[in-house]
């Protein structure tokens, strides 16, 4: 049986024990938000507790490396003019001679050998094989040369007319047609909606200026006596 004596002893004590504990809870609560260091207690052999801290073991973050987004740009090529087969021997000799400038540069009232502006274009490709009219600007054309029946408008070596008279080029086919652009210089374009929107009309060489004769090397020359018709020029 137990003293009563022993029992007065060890229950001031277990009060003391309890009320140690509930008080370091509270401090625990209070420093893990305000502390990121760890407590330990220790009840000693008196019945005391005892707080330490030490430090918190380290959180492993993991590192994201930040997402790059990669794009891949394909460049569209340019349109690339037909192959023709060509029975009339002025015709093929006129489409090498329009080829043959194909890539130079765009340049007002300029017709080659390196810059060219449109109509400079068409009078410096029928001047290579021999085919002589006045160089004008591309108005000019149009009340020169007669137009063309309708099954002729998409012939090959039919000029082609755009914006008000103020750019004209050269007809393949129905496809697409050369012309010196403004950005892009010599080139082939096709026929699609933003040009066949905006063709005036359509005139032809006449065929008594078209002999067949073989054009003799020269040197080629810029002729610059053109009216300003041409700074209008499109695209």
């Amino acid at each position: 049986m137990k003293s009563p004596l022993r029992n007065q002893i060890l229950f001031p004590r277990l009060l003391v024990v309890i009320a140690t504990l509930f008080f370091a809870s509270t401090v625990i609560a209070q420093s893990s938000e305000a502390d990121p260091r760890q407590i330990i207690s220790t009840v000693n052999a008196n019945g005391g507790i005892r707080l330490a801290t030490e430090p918190a073991s380290p959180i492993a973050v993991e590192e994201r490396r930040p997402r790059t987004l990669t794009s891949t740009i394909v460049a569209r090529p340019a349109p690339a003019a037909p192959t023709l087969n060509l029975a009339n021997r002025l015709d093929q000799a006129l489409l090498t001679a329009i080829q043959s400038h194909v890539g130079a540069s765009y340049r007002f009232n300029r017709t080659g050998p390196d810059e060219f502006d449109c109509s400079g274009l068409v009078w410096r490709a029928f001047q290579d094989i021999g085919v002589n009219f006045q160089r004008a600007p591309a108005r000019s054309y149009w009340a020169t040369f007669a137009e063309p029946a309708k099954d002729e408008q998409f012939k090959f070596g039919t000029l082609v007319f755009f914006s008000n008279l103020s750019h004209v080029g050269i007809v393949v086919d129905e496809k697409g047609f050369y012309h010196s652009a403004r950005h892009g210089g010599v080139m082939y374009s096709p026929f699609n909606e933003y040009w066949l929107s905006r063709i005036d009309g359509f005139r032809r060489v006449p065929a008594q200026s078209l002999q067949p004769i073989t054009p003799i090397a020269k040197p080629r020359t810029s002729t610059t006596n053109v009216a300003a018709g041409e700074r209008n020029n499109e695209p």
